[in-house]
């Protein structure tokens, strides 16, 4: 029987996705369970997988384009099987749709090795790119960044010689060289004035996100300055025992969190519309910064049951695979508290957005080497200033302040999260 295959629903925020690349071509012979096309979502990229076996008849959505959630991307029929009402405008209401499950477990990711493949046919001569302007999607982009290779040595085989993911892979897999680049005059800008580069998947989602949390969700923020003298010895110990650990000044200050919201409840919570959810287990959410634009916050689940060696080894897991756009679904969603930490790039100070539909996020600045005084004396302290954004529906002022005073005697005195 003729099958659709849909665009599928890979996260709960997901509307839309692009596909990527077309792993099988039409007319080619698939089984249920071939991994059939590559797409981009709002946090991966992923490879999704037919659940209809048969031949691929006809690709509905070429590479590059994006389509909504359910609608057609290909059908797959017998080789003798009339298509054509899958294919029209309003058809395949007679036939049997087959969703794409998607390979939650393998994101895609470039080829190992070079593998033989079929011949491809040539492309058309591209018309030379604009001066000082080099056109390239942005996976593309990054791909080429994290293999080390230089754009302007690479032939784009996308509309108007455009470089897209494809051509980097092959790049990658030739061992294109990298030439030096050009010094002198030949920085000087040329062509036009600006570039308009379409939105990725994920920065539409942040877009939409952001719109859904500053402008329905009433956000107040507490700061508070906090003594990191001790939680300083405590990351030193640690390391000099254990240099494999490398517990990080992050990784205390989620576990100190974790152990705060078993204190108070009530910041563990969300705004339901009719009603407040508090939850009873503590997952807690790490902003994530991806290369290229873009945030993602893998979620630490019940961190507060959790050692400080477990939350350090689980964070960097975490991290290096929300980077490499590698996450399954349920990492990344479920979150109940986020943590937002911009010491590491120097920043004092800042005001984190709500992560819907969570009720607070904390938001870290630098550990600060300063001159304080203890006891009448002027010393050398270590202090960082952390700002609590508060859902207004769900956390009061005063139920913020006493997190945030809870959240300070613990990370001042770290013994309580062994307690």
């Amino acid at each position: 029987m003729a099958s659709r295959v849909l665009m599928p629903k890979g996260s709960d925020t997901m509307t839309e996705g692009k596909v990527l690349k077309w792993l099988k071509k039409e007319g080619e012979q698939v089984a249920s369970g071939d991994v059939l096309v590559e797409i981009e979502t709002d946090k991966v990229d992923m490879e999704v997988e037919s659940m209809a076996s048969g031949v691929l008849r006809k690709v509905l959505v070429q590479p590059g384009e994006t389509v909504p959630v359910g609608q057609p991307l290909a059908v797959i029929a017998k080789p003798d099987e009339d298509i054509s009402s899958l294919i029209s405008a309003n058809g395949g209401a007679a036939a049997h749709e087959a969703p794409i499950e998607h390979r939650e477990t393998a994101p895609a990711q470039p080829p190992q090795a070079p593998v033989t493949a079929p011949a491809r046919q040539p492309a058309a001569p591209a018309p030379p790119p604009t001066a000082g302007r080099i056109f390239a999607s942005p996976l593309a982009r990054r791909i080429a960044q994290e293999a080390g290779l230089d754009l302007a040595a690479i032939q784009g085989s996308g509309p108007g010689g455009r470089i897209i993911r494809r051509d980097v892979e092959s790049a990658t897999a030739a061992g294109t060289p990298m030439p030096a680049p050009a010094l002198g005059p030949q920085l000087v800008a040329q062509g036009p004035e600006y570039r308009d580069e379409p939105l990725s998947q994920m920065r539409k989602t942040i877009a939409q996100r952001l719109s859904q949390s500053l402008g329905p969700v009433p956000h107040f923020y507490l700061t508070i300055d906090v003594d990191m003298k001790k939680a300083r010895e405590l990351r030193e110990s640690a390391n000099k025992l254990n240099p494999e650990l490398k517990l990080t000044y992050n990784d205390i200050i989620v576990k100190a969190c974790a152990v705060a919201l078993t204190q108070h409840p009530d910041v563990n919570a969300s705004f339901m519309g009719n009603a407040i959810r508090y939850y009873n287990r503590i997952h807690v959410g790490i902003a994530v910064a991806i290369e290229g634009g873009g945030l993602i916050t893998p979620v630490i689940r019940d961190c507060n049951r959790k050692t400080l060696q477990q939350i350090s080894a689980e964070s960097k897991d975490l991290i290096a695979r929300a980077r490499a756009r590698k996450l399954k679904p349920e990492e990344y969603s479920g979150g109940t508290f986020s943590v937002s930490n911009l010491g590491m790039m120097g920043i004092v100070e800042f005001s984190a957005v709500i992560n819907p539909p969570e009720g607070a996020i904390l938001a870290v600045g630098s550990v600060q080497e300063l001159p304080v005084v203890e006891n009448g004396q002027i010393v050398i302290g270590y202090r960082c200033r952390m700002t609590l954004s508060c859902d207004h529906r769900v956390v009061d002022g005063a139920t913020g302040a006493r997190f945030l005073q809870s959240l300070q005697q613990i990370l001042e005195n770290p013994i309580l999260m062994a307690l």
